[in-house]
């Protein structure tokens, strides 16, 4: 028997309004990936605040590490066997 600290965290209700045609789109979107609505609607909602807080992410780094990073990022690319493959790797398009 589960205990109560095994269990499914509660969840709170959220009411939207939703135009049927947008409403229709998320149901069959949804069903394609085998999920419910409100499942799919959690996961594309909470996909979605996750890249907008890192989105905002700050890093504080020293003047010398940043000069460092800058002076990294206008180096040119030194080719390594990776590079090398995919430059002449045939597109699939």
């Amino acid at each position: 028997m589960p205990t109560p600290s095994s269990s499914k965290p509660k969840r709170d209700t959220l009411n939207l309004r939703v135009p049927a045609n947008d409403r229709s789109l998320i149901d069959r979107a949804a069903a394609s990936m085998g999920k419910t609505r409100t499942d799919f609607i959690l996961d594309a909602a909470r996909r979605a605040a996750e890249e907008a807080l890192l989105d905002r992410a700050l890093m504080l780094v020293s003047p010398q590490a940043y000069n460092e990073f800058l002076d990294l990022l206008e180096a040119p690319a030194e080719p390594n066997d990776r590079l090398i493959r995919t430059m002449h790797t045939k597109t699939p398009w």
